[in-house]
């Protein structure tokens, strides 16, 4: 088939994508009447998706954490009765259609809705949940912009909030107008968790990230012969419990992580006690200490190969050596990474803009 036929038929299927992504991107219709007065209420605007994502998954543990302490919250869906399900959760849903927004009332809008934002009803008070600095200008077009986008020219933006140190110093430099806050994310030591027992011979991953890197990785250790007599683990798709387990039987976990907002698959992996090998992901630069890990340089395949393969060696020398990192990371994650502490950032976040 000549080019001259190809290029007309992938330009179209690249415009079709392109157009479905922004509808997905586009905020369903809120009301908000200035005149009401509100009720001090927080709502968490969220994707009805029911995928597991650790985005997702913030976004109704805040409005747990918010309800618990006395603060009206709730998640915003744009279909009535729906609720994710991939994780147990009793959180407080509303749908868009029920709900007006009033004056006292603060619309917490991720970052997955950034080409929309001009959607959203100006005059509401709104926060915009940044939880992927990097992916901030997804879908909003260079030519025709003003400096500032996306949040230039949307009225009501009062602050950022983030997840990562890594994150928040980008978007300071980015927006040096806008407050910027910084909201941990929870790894839930009730579910990730070092196990009693000694792991396996058993190497964790997550498919989803970097594919074609991960294709090479393991090409490459396959054919030195370091993964003889270890079994790969591909997690992907299981609850939130499931993956817990997945990650409490692997000795060893490879991180594939790319421009994260936090980077949550290695954390829990150190929480479940695994050495995690692997890139950062840059966010991850904010907890992966070469103390109890072995981070490696963004995209450098070689030096991953050969930190897998030294760790693969360790394992076989004494592997008490990797379990005994893998617990003080473990440690390290579970003592910063709390509840707690992520309550008491939004608290002092919300109470900021009262």
């Amino acid at each position: 088939m000549t080019d001259a036929i190809v290029r007309p038929v992938r330009d179209a299927v690249r415009r079709a994508v392109g157009s479905r992504d922004l509808r997905r991107r586009t905020p369903p219709a809120i009301r908000h009447d200035p005149g009401a007065p509100g009720a001090n209420t927080i709502y968490y605007l969220s994707p009805d998706d029911n995928a597991p994502a650790g985005g997702i998954r913030n976004l109704y543990r805040h409005v747990d954490l918010l309800n618990a302490a006395g603060v009206d919250a709730a998640v915003l869906h744009a279909r009535p009765g729906f609720r994710v399900d991939w994780f147990d959760n009793r959180t407080r849903v509303v749908a868009a259609r029920e709900v007006t927004l009033g004056r006292s009332d603060i619309l917490v809008v991720p970052e997955f809705y950034g080409p929309g934002l001009g959607a959203l009803p100006p005059g509401c008070r709104k926060v915009v949940f940044n939880q992927n600095a990097y992916h901030t200008f997804a879908r909003v077009p260079f030519a025709t912009t003003a400096p500032g986008a996306p949040y230039a020219g949307v009225g009501g933006v009062e602050a950022l909030l983030t997840v990562s140190q890594d994150n928040a110093a980008l978007l300071r430099y980015a927006f040096p107008d806008i407050a910027v806050h910084i909201a941990r994310v929870v790894v839930d030591e009730r579910v990730f968790h070092p196990a009693d027992a000694p792991a396996g011979r058993r190497i964790g991953y997550m498919p989803r990230r970097r594919a074609q890197e991960q294709e090479q990785l393991l090409h490459l250790l396959r054919g030195r012969g370091c993964l003889d007599g270890w079994e790969l683990v591909a997690i992907d798709g299981l609850s939130e419990a499931q993956t817990a387990a997945a990650l409490r039987s692997c000795a060893v976990f490879l991180s594939f992580s790319e421009r994260e907002g936090f980077g949550l698959p290695p954390a829990e992996a150190m929480a479940s006690g695994a050495y995690v090998v692997g890139f950062t992901g840059l966010a991850g630069r904010d907890y992966f200490d070469p103390g109890f890990c072995s981070p490696v340089a963004e995209a450098d395949l070689l030096a991953f190969a050969v930190a897998v393969e030294q760790v693969l060696g360790q394992h076989r020398k004494d592997p008490e050596v990797l379990a005994t990192a893998g617990r003080a990371a473990a440690k390290q994650i579970l003592a910063h990474y709390h509840e707690a502490g992520l309550r008491a950032d939004l608290l002092g976040f919300f109470s900021s803009l009262r």
